[in-house]
């Protein structure tokens, strides 16, 4: 119930700040450290909800077909991909499902994932800054994030822009969709009965 009570308190409240001294960072692969390609990579990132704390996996040995049970937590899982020639960092959610009962915290997940998502892309930027430094043009690579879902509204992919604009904060028409409104909205939203009730099931999640 603890972990529901935080997790509620971030969606009600601002955005994350990114800490790098509650980041930690963890190399996967021979000699990755010392890496100087681009694919493969893969980024998992974890937090605990109790101390806020971070941690980063970079590795150059999984990809996300061996990563069974990934989508059984909070995780964030990104990886590099090399779409018409350019190169663009696909990030991945687990929302909800495919229990039914699960759907009705979805939005909850989705809302979470949303607002946290520069916080994921400040720890990428921080934690593989070797990888930036040698190739500073991955700053300019497009973020897609897909959200993964069995309920068809929030199975969604959202293009975030440039990564280094995309970590400070979508620009434009960064809220859609079910958080369009003004954030007091939204907070009024989340105080209603329903939404107290969906909140609720996030606790199987």
């Amino acid at each position: 119930m603890y972990s529901y009570h935080l997790k509620a308190a971030r969606l009600l409240g601002p955005p994350t700040r990114f800490e790098a001294s509650k980041l930690k960072v963890v190399f996967l692969g021979e000699e990755l450290h010392k890496y100087s390609g681009i694919i493969p990579r893969t980024y998992i990132l974890s937090h605990c909800d109790f101390t806020a704390n971070l941690t980063l996996t970079i590795s150059n040995v999984i990809n996300l077909d061996q990563l069974n049970g990934w989508y059984n937590k909070d995780d964030v899982v990104a990886e590099w991909k090399k779409v018409n020639d350019e190169m663009c960092l696909h990030v991945h959610c687990y929302v909800s499902g495919p229990n039914p009962l699960l759907d009705l915290a979805a939005e909850f997940r989705y809302h979470i994932f949303s607002k946290e998502m520069p916080l994921v892309l400040k720890a990428v930027l921080h934690g593989d800054s070797e990888l930036f430094g040698e190739h500073p043009e991955l700053l300019h690579a497009l973020v897609r994030v897909y959200f993964h879902s069995s309920s068809r509204k929030y199975n969604r992919t959202e293009c975030w822009g440039p990564l280094k604009k995309a970590a400070e904060g979508r620009q434009g028409d960064h809220i859609h969709g079910l958080l369009s409104g003004s954030e007091d909205g939204l907070r009024q939203k989340w105080r209603s009965p329903i939404s107290i009730f969906q909140a609720l099931f996030a606790l199987l999640l």
